[in-house]
């Protein structure tokens, strides 16, 4: 396969299942992690870039790297992301800054530092990685759920702007997969310290640890980003869940606001 693929945060999770999958496939695939490449094994046919999304002159040179080397850049996957839980109200400045400058920022900055190659060769695609959780406000991972919704807001915007050039714009919205997530995750000492709210955290915590560590294995998500890029027309979006997560998406748009917020508090034992 003849082209040029840019997929952050390869070294784990998503990112990983994904670009392993593409090298196996022929594509030219760069992968980044904000580990030094020497520290990534394991991921045959990748060659990764040491890079922090969050910072916009970085991406821009690694982006430029790519293309001088390549000639094109065909696909850019948008994958780097982390979760911060905890009560809204209690999150310091420096963890919800964090929350939406690697989240949204760093798909930002990716997207901005990819669009004047891809309009100067006539077309790419670019898939950004969003979540159930873009289309519903999950408790506990509020501002983890808004990044994700501005990644959707954006990539809206942003397909009806780039159209003409022949860019495509995909949102894949995965619901819980067994990844390395969940062990990722950064707790707020605030909440679980919270007489207000930390036993209701630590019991919303269990079970959201409970059906991400029993989730979908990421190499089912992996090959369907993989048909989404091989596709000639591919939809706007993507919902990658089992069975009772995308009964939940499809709720949320047909039941009164109120009834599925109670639904939530009611499964995530708020």
């Amino acid at each position: 396969m003849d082209k040029t693929v840019l997929v952050t945060g390869a070294s784990s999770g998503f990112g990983r299942s994904i670009a392993s999958l593409l090298a196996q496939r022929g594509y030219r695939v760069y992968g980044t992690s904000r580990r030094d490449p020497a520290e990534v094994e394991g991921c045959k046919g990748v060659q990764f870039i040491q890079l922090d999304v969050r910072d916009s002159a970085a991406v821009k040179d690694a982006v430029a790297d790519i293309v001088e080397r390549e000639g094109r850049l065909d696909v850019v996957i948008n994958n780097a992301g982390m979760g911060i839980g905890g009560s809204l109200e209690l999150a310091t400045d420096d963890e919800i800054a964090l929350q939406m400058d690697t989240n949204f920022g760093g798909c930002v900055n990716v997207c901005r530092a990819v669009l004047a190659p891809m309009r100067r060769q006539g077309g790419g695609i670019i898939v950004n990685l969003s979540s159930i959780g873009g289309v519903m406000g999950l408790p506990y991972q509020g501002y983890y759920s808004a990044s994700k919704f501005a990644i959707e807001g954006f990539s809206e915007a942003l397909a009806a702007e780039v159209a003409s050039f022949g860019i495509k714009v995909v949102m894949v919205e995965p619901g819980d997969f067994a990844t390395g997530f969940t062990a990722s995750r950064k707790c707020s000492k605030a909440t679980m310290d919270s007489e207000a709210y930390g036993e209701s955290f630590r019991r919303s915590l269990t079970i959201i640890e409970q059906e991400e560590n029993g989730g979908l294995p990421p190499e089912r998500l992996a090959r369907k980003v993989v048909k989404i890029i091989e596709c000639r027309r591919p939809h706007m979006r993507y919902v990658v869940a089992n069975t009772e997560q995308r009964l939940s998406v499809l709720l949320k748009k047909i039941l009164p606001g109120r009834l599925f917020v109670k639904i939530l508090r009611n499964y995530y034992k708020v």
